[in-house]
């Protein structure tokens, strides 16, 4: 478990992933590498009459992973990282495709993340991040309670 992949959303289950993914490295002489996935709108949207409008989100984007950066920047200056090395990555996209896109490009041994407190009934409707990322993973999950 020498390459771990952490990804932060912000929530307390993700900082108790990120402690776990630092205590794994340090028994382990591994490094972490933390991933915050920014999700920009649609270009395209429907107005209550059925027409089509396009926007710019240039800006928006640009804006939102400045915010990003600054935001996994004040993250990891929190989480201690004593005697491993540690990354940060902001990427834009669906989280858990690039959660799995960074897993295999990176070559990871494991993904560390937080698992929130969805319903059986909410998790069947839409969906969670860590349970797309388990059933499609390249390598094992490491699932951190909240």
């Amino acid at each position: 478990m020498k390459k771990i992949l952490v990804p932060i959303d912000g929530s307390t289950a993700s900082h108790k992933a990120a402690e776990k993914a630092i205590e794994i490295a340090q028994k382990f002489e591994g490094e972490v590498t933390f991933i915050h996935v920014i999700t920009v709108p649609d270009a395209l949207s429907h107005t209550r009459y059925g027409v089509i409008m396009q926007f710019d989100f240039n800006h928006l984007e640009e804006d939102m992973k400045e915010a990003g950066i600054k935001f996994l920047d004040s993250f990891v200056a929190n989480v201690d990282c004593a005697n491993v090395s540690c990354h940060k990555l902001v990427v834009t996209g669906e989280p858990y495709e690039e959660i799995l896109r960074v897993a295999v490009e990176g070559d990871f041994d494991v993904i560390v993340m937080g698992r929130k407190g969805f319903s059986k009934i909410k998790r069947f409707f839409i969906g969670s991040v860590t349970q797309r990322v388990i059933s499609d993973s390249p390598c094992p999950v490491f699932v951190v309670a909240e």
